[in-house]
């Protein structure tokens, strides 16, 4: 089974007066890259979210966003007292605010560094939080994982139907192959025998044998349509494969062989019908090219 690497998934839960919402989105990247959106008072978890992320998802973008709403009094931070009363004494010895030109500004003395402080038991909720979030996570991922299996049936059949074509012109220009060394055959006897007439002189016909085999050699392409066949063949089993292993790379590979023994037919082959046959498949093995790209 093949996936995609777009998609999403999220959770929620509420718990204890806490409300915990965890959203995961997934796009198009070579590698795993994960990037997570945490509230500052969960920073302390990032290094284990990450992980759980990298166990669970193989490629692709990872963006995780966090969001948690606290609506009980435990959710205030605390005041540091003896930092605030610090600060005040510091201000009322300016001349500005002793002489009452200038009024202290509680709201703006709260945010002064080491006035407020977080709960005395920040460890006891980072706790909790790690282990709701990492319930969270999984449930995200599976949604996610789904939606990427979803995709990916579509996926699997766009690619199915242009390894058809591939297969059908192949098919094609095998019958044709043959045709071509016969025909070039019947074409270079007419032009000697022209050639010859017109000039009173005898050709050997070893000389015509030579020249036949040399055009032969040259415009020999079943190596690379055995090659192309055996790609297709590999292809189409790994999209069947029904266990949890990423093919994107593989898939991604096996294109540019295709393209490359394509490349190499179409060098090959002079012949204009071949020739229309092959930018078919080289047609066909483009977009499949574009389309493993969003293969996990």
């Amino acid at each position: 089974m093949i996936r995609s690497m777009t998609g999403f998934g999220d959770a929620s839960i509420h718990k204890d007066g806490t409300h915990y919402f965890v959203e995961i989105r997934a796009l198009n990247n070579k590698y795993f890259k994960p990037i997570l959106r945490l509230p500052d008072s969960l920073q302390p978890l990032e290094a284990e979210l990450e992980s759980t992320l990298r166990r669970l998802l193989r490629r692709g973008t990872v963006t995780l966003s966090v969001s948690v709403s606290e609506k009980s009094a435990d959710a205030a931070l605390e005041i540091n007292h003896e930092a605030l009363q610090r600060y005040v004494d510091q201000l009322k010895e300016a001349r500005a605010v002793r002489d009452g030109a200038v009024a202290l500004d509680l709201a703006a003395l709260l945010t002064l560094p080491g006035v407020l402080q977080p709960p005395a038991d920040e460890e006891e909720r980072l706790q909790r939080a790690r282990s709701v979030l990492s319930t969270l996570i999984e449930r995200a991922c599976e949604a996610l994982i789904d939606r990427r299996a979803r995709e990916g049936e579509a996926l699997a059949e766009e690619l199915r139907s242009l390894l058809a074509v591939i297969a059908d012109r192949l098919d094609q220009i095998d019958a044709r192959a043959g045709e071509v060394v016969a025909e070039y055959e019947r074409r270079l006897k007419t032009r000697v025998e022209l050639l010859l007439q017109d000039a009173e002189l005898v050709a050997e016909p070893p000389d015509l044998i030579r020249e036949i085999a040399v055009y032969a050699e040259k415009t020999d392409i079943r190596e690379e349509i055995t090659r192309l066949r055996e790609h297709l063949r590999h292809f189409g089993d790994l999209l069947l494969e029904d266990d949890d292993t990423p093919v994107g790379r593989t898939l991604d590979f096996l294109s540019q062989e295709m393209l490359r023994e394509a490349n190499t037919m179409a060098s090959k082959s002079p012949n204009a019908e071949l020739a229309r046959l092959i930018v078919d498949i080289k047609g066909a093995i483009d977009r499949i090219k574009e389309q493993v790209q969003n293969v996990e």
